[in-house]
């Protein structure tokens, strides 16, 4: 059995073939685990920038680690993390039965062929409960001026009066609208049905009885011009597509109470930039929270950075100390499941 495993500046190969020792089809069979490295010496810091190529570009944009497409038509099993998984390393993999990464994004597969070969692959949401959380604090921070509140003391300034003064009130007096309804954005509800929060939702691809039968409490709204009319704050979880980039636009920003906020923890390009920044300058919507950038790290001349009503993070809400170290052994778990059941939820199909 040949398994070919990719490690990277974030997840290390080591961990990754601890996790394929663990996989079922691993009982009683003779591993020839082989291992390639992509960008693994970098720091943390440093990787970054590869991140954003992959994300931007997809595995077309990006190399290949060097020699690894000797390996795969051999190879029974592919894992990795963040490292590309381009058409040439598919079609290379004649053999292959499965492909796994250990992360929710499926920027760095190229998934058109993935589908054209019926190659099952699998992937994780390693930091679904971070990022729900992380929500849930932005939410917080931005409707109720934490963060700036903060800052302005830092600066010296004792400030009590805030852009959303008009509308600040408690969570539960808020309706939250939640766009993509994933594993992320279904723990965020659940975080919200605890705070007895009321919430509304938009996705044209998921089964509503399915979500309600998990014991999850929403409304479903017919389109997405219905949620951000309705919603008090929006809450943005699903993936960038040619389909969904730029999705939140004038349009759909100008439907959008003057009381309201925008929450982003997915993707930046789900959003048009100038469009977001116009309404906020003009103080059409009470705020935004964005964990995310379009370019990474923020520049200084930023015109989002001389607003007053918009709570900026670094993309960290993904970022404790375990969730993506330890990803391989969620794969594991996930990989296991699909082997003795024949389907997964995490299946990309």
């Amino acid at each position: 059995m040949k398994v070919v495993v990719i490690g990277d500046a974030l997840v290390k190969s080591e961990t990754l073939i601890e996790a394929v020792k663990e996989m079922a089809f691993a009982k009683d069979q003779a591993l020839d685990i082989v291992v390639y490295e992509w960008h693994s010496e970098l720091s943390k810091d440093e990787f970054q920038e590869h991140i954003l190529a992959i994300e931007r570009g997809g595995p077309e944009a990006v190399e290949i680690p060097e020699g690894i497409l000797a390996d795969l038509p051999e190879a029974d099993y592919l894992f990795c993390h963040y490292a590309p998984i381009s058409k040439a390393m598919l079609e290379a993999g004649k053999k292959l039965k499965l492909i796994g990464t250990c992360r929710g994004g499926i920027e760095n597969v190229h998934v058109e062929t993935v589908r054209e070969l019926k190659l099952p692959f699998l992937h994780v949401i390693r930091n679904a409960e971070p990022v729900a959380d992380f929500t849930v604090g932005l939410m917080y921070a931005e409707t109720r001026n934490i963060a700036r509140a903060h800052a302005a003391i830092k600066n010296g300034k004792w400030e009590k009066s805030f852009a959303n003064d008009p509308y600040k009130t408690i969570l539960p007096n808020l309706t939250v609208g939640i766009v993509g309804v994933g594993y992320i954005g279904k723990q965020v509800i659940e975080r919200l049905n605890g705070l007895k929060v009321p919430v509304i939702v938009y996705d044209p691809f998921v089964d509503q009885q399915r979500v309600q039968s998990e014991g999850l409490i929403v409304k479903f709204v017919l389109d997405l011009a219905e949620l951000f009319q309705q919603a008090d704050i929006i809450s943005l979880h699903m993936r960038v597509t040619e389909e969904t980039k730029e999705m939140v636009n004038q349009h759909y920003l100008k439907l959008m109470k003057p009381g309201s906020y925008l929450i982003n923890t997915a993707r930046a390009d789900l959003v048009c930039k100038d469009d977001l920044i116009k309404v906020l300058a003009e103080k059409k919507i009470a705020g935004a929270a964005l964990d995310v950038s379009w370019t990474e790290p923020i520049t200084a001349d930023d015109p989002l950075l001389k607003l007053d009503n918009v709570t900026l993070t670094p993309h960290i809400a993904g970022d404790t100390i375990d969730a993506i170290p330890r990803s391989p052994f969620l794969l594991k778990k996930v990989v296991n499941d699909y082997l003795a059941k024949g389907y997964s939820d995490m299946e990309v199909r």
